[in-house]
């Protein structure tokens, strides 16, 4: 029982018998049944039509914690962990959250699939997807020591590597990002989809988990920042807060209905700095070395080494 329950409880007892509520008065057999009558009929959206358990957002987010340990153990492990006992915590804490990974990915694939797919099967796939997941880690982790090394480098105020993996949004965002992003590769998009809302909620930063991002990337202060789902990033990128790499049209097919994936959203090359409120939109390059200044809005390909300033966008009609 919860202290606000308790709390509620001794509230009642308290209070005089003539100011206790009468009986509950919102007929909740009549409301069961209209709700189940939504749900089994009138505005059923189960997967299917069937009840299947969807990823817990909870275990999700224990299941990144223990990746974030496992990559980084000195810096989010335990305290007590020294040089004679670092390896056993990461072979335990990663088992323990790829066992519980396998579950959620197993949960996730039955809402991805037009078929319906025997358990047995659910959970064979499922076992494959971590396994080639966990044997990316090694690599994960070393594109994630660009981004750390990235964030040390372009930012003044940083003074050591741990600041900026237990202090700056951007580095947590990118961690899960480049989780995601394997995990989206691997065919569990709807997990994959679940951390970048974790991460959004965290963070403040929207990073679809299909976006293409190289090393060496960094995310400034970060409130604000999205990113779509098929943008893609070069190396040595520099991002600062509420930019938006969108999409300007949506494509339809014959019925109306948005055509998905297609390709929608940006194409930002090497070493590009783009600051803080501009917003770049649709399937739009800008080329190697660019800076695109603060509030710039944005809808033509740039070439390589441009200075784009509000001014100059507004030159060349980028305010429609």
């Amino acid at each position: 029982m919860t202290e606000i329950t308790q709390h509620a409880i001794a509230l009642q007892e308290e209070a005089p018998a003539a100011a206790r509520p009468l009986a509950p008065g919102w007929k909740l057999d009549a409301l069961v049944a209209q709700l189940r009558l939504s749900r089994e009929i009138t505005h059923n959206i189960r997967h299917q039509g069937r009840i299947r358990r969807t990823p817990s957002r909870e275990t999700v987010t224990s299941i990144l914690d223990g990746l974030q340990a496992a990559l980084f153990p000195s810096h989010y492990g335990q305290s007590e962990i020294g040089a004679g006992n670092i390896d056993y915590f990461v072979g335990s804490t990663l088992d323990n959250a790829l066992i519980l990974l396998t579950e959620q990915v197993r949960r996730s694939l039955a809402f991805t699939r037009d078929d319906v797919p025997p358990e047995a099967s659910l959970r064979e796939q499922a076992l494959a997807i971590t396994g080639d997941f966990a044997s990316r880690l090694p690599s994960i982790r070393g594109v994630l020591v660009s981004d750390l090394t990235a964030a040390f480098r372009g930012d003044p105020a940083a003074t050591n590597f741990p600041e900026i993996l237990l202090g700056y949004p951007g580095m947590t965002a990118i961690i899960y990002h480049r989780l995601a992003h394997a995990l989206h590769g691997l065919g569990a998009t709807f997990l994959a989809r679940l951390i970048s809302d974790i991460a959004h909620s965290k963070t403040g930063i929207d990073i679809h988990p299909g976006a293409e991002i190289g090393g060496s990337f960094f995310i400034d202060h970060g409130t604000g920042v999205v990113i779509g789902e098929t943008a893609v990033i070069g190396e040595r990128v520099r991002l600062y807060q509420a930019v938006t790499l969108g999409a300007r049209h949506f494509p339809a097919d014959e019925s109306g209905a948005l055509v998905k994936g297609s390709p929608r959203h940006p194409i930002v090359e090497d070493d590009v700095v783009i600051y803080a409120g501009a917003t770049v939109l649709g399937r739009i390059t800008i080329g190697r070395g660019s800076a695109i200044g603060g509030n710039v809005w944005l809808t033509r390909s740039v070439p390589p080494g441009s200075q784009i300033t509000q001014a100059h966008a507004r030159s060349n009609g980028q305010v429609d």
